[in-house]
Order: C-alpha cells, then sequence, then structure tokens
C-alpha cells in the first residue's frame, strides 16, 4: 500500500507564491465556492450520482489566498463556518463566566472578531467533457499499438465585492483543461501451426478534476491579484517587481482572441474589444 504524501505543488502555486509583496496587507472573507455545473460523472455503464467536480472547492480558495505572495497578500477572515466559531466562543464566555465569575461586560477573554473590507465570492460555472478527443494507432503483420485522449474543461468566476458599497470591483474567469491519456498494445499472430497468440495491454491516466479546480481557482486568485493593481485597487510594494507579475500573467495565463470563435464578427468590433482589453 502506497504511503500518504502531501500534494504535489503545481505551477500555479509557484506563481502565486512568488507575487510581489503588496503595499499594505488585505483583510478579505470567503463565505463559499458553489459548484453550479449541475454535472455528474460520466459513465459508459450505469447512472452515478457522483458529482462531476469536487464540492470542496472553499479550502481550496482558501489556500490559494494564504498562498499568495507567500501568505503576504490577503488576511482571510473565517466566514464559511462562522456559526461554529461563534458557538465556540460563546462557550468560552459561559466557562469563565461560570468558574471565574467573570461578567460578560467586563470579560476581556475574547477580543473582537476581524471584519473584512473585501468578499470573495466564487462558482464553479462550468464542466465540459469531450471538448477535444483523438487518437492514433497502427499495426503491421498482427502487431499493433494505438493510443486516445480526451480533453475536459473546468471554469471557474472569482469576484470581489466591497462590503462598503456591495460594489463589484473585480471580475476574473478562468478555463483549466483536463486530459485523460489511453495506450494499447495488441498482438493477433500464428506462432505455429494451429497455435494462434492472442495478446492485449494498456494503460490510462486521467488528471484528478480536483487539481484541475485547484490550478482554475489557483490562476483566478492570481489574476485577481494582477487586475486589481491595474485598476488601481491596490498596489505592489515594489512596482518593477509588480510589473514583472503583470507581464507573466499577460504572456502565460491570459488568453488571446480565438480566430475560429471570431469568425465572422466585423473587423472594427474585433479592434475595439482588442482595445479594451489592452487598456485593462
Amino acid at each position: 500500500m502506497a504511503e500518504p504524501v502531501l500534494n504535489p505543488t503545481t505551477q500555479t502555486e509557484y506563481a502565486l507564491l512568488w507575487l510581489p509583496k503588496p503595499l499594505e496587507q488585505i483583510p478579505v472573507a470567503v463565505y463559499g465556492v458553489n459548484d453550479e455545473t449541475g454535472a455528474f460523472k460520466s459513465s459508459d455503464s450505469v447512472q452515478t450520482l457522483s458529482r462531476a467536480v469536487t464540492q470542496g472547492a472553499t479550502p481550496i480558495l482558501i489556500k490559494a489566498l494564504h498562498d499568495a505572495g507567500d501568505r503576504s497578500w490577503f488576511t482571510v477572515i473565517e466566514r464559511e463556518k462562522l456559526d461554529n466559531l461563534l458557538k465556540e466562543r460563546q462557550i468560552i464566555l459561559e466557562m469563565r463566566q461560570r468558574y471565574l465569575g467573570e461578567s460578560a461586560k467586563d470579560s476581556h477573554a475574547l477580543p473582537a472578531l476581524l471584519f473584512a473590507g473585501i468578499l470573495i465570492e466564487g462558482a464553479i460555472t462550468g464542466y465540459d467533457t469531450n471538448t477535444q478527443t483523438g487518437g492514433a494507432g497502427a499495426q503491421y503483420l498482427g502487431i499493433g499499438a494505438s493510443t486516445q485522449y480526451r480533453e475536459d474543461a473546468v471554469s471557474v468566476y472569482l469576484r470581489a465585492v466591497s462590503v462598503k458599497t456591495g460594489e463589484v470591483l473585480l471580475s476574473v474567469s478562468t478555463e483549466q483543461r483536463v486530459a485523460s491519456v489511453a495506450w494499447q498494445g495488441n498482438a493477433f499472430k500464428y506462432v505455429a501451426y494451429r497455435e494462434l497468440l492472442e495478446a492485449e495491454a494498456g494503460i490510462t491516466l486521467n488528471q484528478p478534476r480536483h487539481l484541475a479546480v485547484r490550478q482554475a481557482l489557483e490562476k483566478a486568485v492570481y489574476g485577481l491579484v494582477v487586475q486589481g493593481a491595474k485598476t488601481g485597487l491596490w498596489e505592489f510594494a515594489d512596482k518593477a517587481d509588480g510589473e514583472t507579475a503583470i507581464r507573466f500573467f499577460d504572456e502565460n495565463y491570459k488568453s488571446d482572441f480565438s480566430k475560429d470563435a471570431m469568425k465572422g464578427v466585423p473587423k472594427e468590433f474585433l479592434d475595439a474589444a482588442k482595445g479594451n482589453a489592452a487598456k485593462r
């Protein structure tokens, strides 16, 4: 039996950890990341009620916010399990009142809870299967091999909301591919008179869906930091390092217009859209 291991550090997590430090840390609250896809896990044989994507995206987002700038960007305040926190605080106050004689008015056992100026809200909004499929194979004198691949896609949205005004300050969307690859080899050949050799072997590798959700959320947090810096919502402590982080985001995470998707759209509309995107 294999021993348990820590989750591997992804490229997107390394990028978050590398983010330059902010001018000041930002307190944020996360209430939850919902699965709004309505998609169930695909099965070729029986009906399944298992969800296609993880239902535990909120802890993944909280970790991604902590990873930003190696815990320098955001102070994350607990809100998803707030009832548990309030119950525990109430137990502490009651026990101190009962056994230490403290009054609720004069007790200094617990300081006031932190509050956030910004809410981070998100959702997994899409899970598309078989967005790209294909394969190849060859056979010679009864011996052959083949390979097949398939891609799914997970879409994630994040937004930053001002607690003071309710205004949506930033909105970021990301998409992450989920790849599956299968290799197969076979032999069908006479090795002697009336002796037929039949052999088949294969292996399939499936990228974990929760890893795709994790990478999509990490990209979204990176995008949230970059978009906020571009709009002046917050600033990098070192402007030169900040420009490097923005350039990395634009070169690696920001996709360009697809020629196929934009086919038939008037050129002047495309030029205007690209100009607005460049300003953002």
